[in-house]
């Protein structure tokens, strides 16, 4: 009989963790969950506690509200996290939370030498330097579950043939809408994803483009490319998910279906592959053409200042990441309009004093000054036009 693999689920709340879930119903004979943790969802991590009995259950919220139908033991907080990702009976852990709370158990993880299938995109634009040079110490493998990474994941058998990493995006609703319209959205229009399914602060970074920013930052750290070699191509249909070139000109991609499911069971089952939610599902003649453009990088000016941050390096991804966080909640409550995202982050970031390289406790201090600063200076912006 074919071992189980252990997995534990951070975020199993979130959108990419019950998605996780459902492609574990599908290959429930693969796998035991060992640990579950969610945030302030308590119903519905109470629910997926019961249902898949875990060893271990951590929530943000009162423990209290999980008692229940279970044998669990109930954890609470960072230190919740960081228990469920030092039991070395886990052969993975799926880090599908949002925001700058995956870093620290990420961390953890890998120095107890687990696996991490990755969901997490702060983890990377934060700390890809110390989180990198963690995972090659301790010999631990780090799979994306990003659509774009977990594509050129797939396509590279030898990493020293690679030339240049090609990563698509769908463009977003503002695709072929003018820059007045995209001024003018409101936090409905942003949200109205044509193509993917994702959690509200995601789909509003698809909106302006900067998910493809912190996506090439990602990118340069899982595959060591310099960002020079790392395009983005707009591609509406979303079915090439991304692609490589090969020295030679040959260009290798990963085709499928615009669904989170197909590349979180390739991150959580790898390098094995199983029958799945979606297998079987793709056909070229369905899909009948594939459209590709250039990015308009004045429409969508996101994507340079990740460039330009992604090439500082230290902490101007950092403070990228926390400005844009924080002016996208901002918008999100409507307090802001779309377009003051970018100009809100790139204020922030045109006055943040580098640090070249920062320790976990620097990256953390930097973090939190950065989101004290854009929410003082929104504040600031909307006192103005009361």
């Amino acid at each position: 009989m074919e071992k189980k693999r252990k997995i534990s689920i951070i975020g199993s709340t979130g959108s990419i963790g019950t998605q996780a879930l459902e492609v574990i119903d599908k290959i429930r004979d693969k796998f035991e969950i060992i640990a579950l943790a969610g945030g302030s969802n308590v119903e519905l991590l109470k629910k997926q506690t019961e249902k898949y009995q875990p060893k271990l259950v951590s929530s943000s919220a009162n423990p209290d509200l999980l008692e229940g139908n279970h044998n669990a033991k109930i954890l609470t907080g960072m230190n919740g996290l960081e228990e469920i990702c030092s039991n070395k009976e886990n052969d993975i852990i799926l880090m599908a939370c949002s925001g700058k709370i995956g870093l620290r158990p990420t961390l953890k993880a890998i120095e107890n030498g687990i696996d991490i299938a990755l969901a997490n995109k702060e983890t990377l634009v934060m700390a890809g330097d110390i989180v990198m040079a963690k995972a090659r110490e301790h010999g631990v493998n780090i799979i994306p579950v990003d659509s774009e990474h977990c594509a050129i994941h797939q396509c590279i058998k030898d990493i020293s043939q690679v030339d240049k990493l090609i990563i698509t995006a769908s463009g977003g609703p503002f695709l072929h809408k003018t820059v007045e319209e995209m001024k003018n959205a409101t936090v409905n229009e942003a949200l109205a994803h044509p193509r993917w399914n994702m959690g509200r602060k995601i789909t509003v970074d698809s909106a302006t483009l900067m998910n493809k920013g912190l996506e090439i930052i990602e990118a340069h750290h899982l595959f060591g490319f310099d960002y020079d070699d790392i395009e983005v191509v707009v591609h509406p249909q979303s079915i090439v998910h991304s692609a490589i070139e090969y020295k030679d000109g040959s260009v290798i991609a990963q085709l499928g279906l615009p669904s989170m499911h197909i590349p979180i069971q390739y991150a959580i089952t790898y390098p094995e592959r199983y029958e799945g939610i979606k297998s079987k599902s793709f056909s070229f003649a369905e899909i009948a053409r594939l459209d590709f453009e250039k990015p308009d990088f004045e429409k969508f000016p996101t994507v340079k200042l990740a460039y330009n941050a992604g090439k500082i390096g230290g902490t101007a991804t950092v403070c990228l990441n926390a400005a844009n966080e924080e002016a996208v909640f901002a918008f999100l409550d409507g307090k802001i309009k779309l377009y003051e995202i970018y100009e809100i982050t790139k204020k922030i970031y045109d006055e943040h004093k580098v640090i070249q390289t920062p320790t976990i406790d620097e990256i953390f201090e930097v973090d939190e000054k950065i989101r004290e600063k854009t929410k003082d200076y929104i504040a600031h912006l909307i006192q103005k036009v009361l």
